[in-house]
């Protein structure tokens, strides 16, 4: 099927363009700006529409000044060509658009290089609630503003410079199964601290009070307000010992959320967690989620 042949749509499973960037193999890709349906940029008008108030009231300021910054259209889906103007002369980083999923290592070094994997599709228009998969709104609208903030670039910066160091690490194992056992063992680890904070971390206010970070709940016309006001939720002071032993799923509200205290506490405990890499106190973490699939694997193995 050519692209011209290729109906208006880019709804998240179900866009026919990404199935044949897959089938051939491409994870980076265009953003066909010209396949946007009319019901996707409406989505994307109801997302920010019923998020822009919650992010005034719940998220942190550095993510209101990222938004600012951004320029981001209310009234349409970004091409990630305007975002990238706006956002590489503030912190050097820049959106590259994505067909899918992405392998561990090979999220983690673009990190590392100051590029950010950008989904392109947009959630169905009866899903707007939550999506336990990345989209574009998730990916522009919840990750992308707070990019623009060197402080918290550099902290993304420095975690892929910890998976690099996984992936030295686990080189220098000569038994082929302890280093596939600690490996995995350190890519759980590293997922759940990503999780708990760049995904779903809340922060204290100077003024007292806690406010929001991370990406999966800035993104969520529903879980925003229930991560900081809910009485279901638990949340407690940020501790990496704990973290990288909480296994999480990603198909409900979260339970339990982690605390920091700011971007420069957040950036130190990421300096932690290269050292216990290197120390080997990740290699035997508790089991569980997420799941360590076989090319989130095989990318730290074959990570030159």
């Amino acid at each position: 099927m050519k692209i011209s042949e290729i109906a208006n749509d880019l709804t998240t499973t179900r866009a026919a363009f990404i199935e044949e960037a897959r089938d051939h193999g491409d994870l980076f890709i265009r953003q066909p700006y010209e396949l946007y349906s009319e019901a996707n940029q409406e989505t994307w008008r109801k997302l920010y529409a019923a998020l822009e108030p919650r992010w005034h009231k719940y998220a942190n300021g550095r993510f209101i000044d990222g938004l600012d910054q951004l320029a981001l259209d209310p009234q349409a889906i970004p091409t990630l060509e305007d975002v990238n103007r706006f956002l590489e002369p503030l912190s050097g980083f820049q959106c590259r658009a994505v067909s899918g999923y992405v392998p561990a290592y090979v999220f983690f070094d673009c990190l590392r290089r100051r590029e950010f994997p950008t989904t392109i599709t947009i959630r169905s228009g009866d899903t707007l609630e939550y999506l336990p998969e990345p989209d574009i709104f998730h990916d522009l609208a919840g990750h992308v503003p707070m990019h623009t903030q060197p402080v918290f670039a550099d902290i993304l910066v420095r975690f892929g410079e910890v998976a690099r160091t996984a992936a030295k690490t686990a080189r220098a194992i000569d038994d082929p199964q302890k280093r596939i056992k600690s490996l995995e063992s350190v890519i759980r680890a590293m997922a759940r601290f990503f999780w708990f904070t760049v995904e779903f971390g809340l922060m204290r206010r100077p003024e007292g009070g806690i406010c929001v970070y991370g990406s999966g709940l800035l993104s969520s016309m529903g879980e925003i307000q229930h991560a900081v006001e809910s009485p279901e939720v638990d949340r407690y002071p940020f501790q990496l010992e704990w973290v990288v032993h909480q296994h999480f799923e990603i198909d409900r509200f979260q339970p339990l959320l982690f605390v920091i205290d700011s971007f420069e506490h957040l950036f130190a405990q990421v300096a932690e967690l290269e050292q216990w890499v290197l120390d080997g106190r990740l290699n035997n973490v508790s089991p569980g989620a997420p799941r360590i699939n076989e090319d989130d694997l095989q990318s730290f193995l074959e990570a030159g």
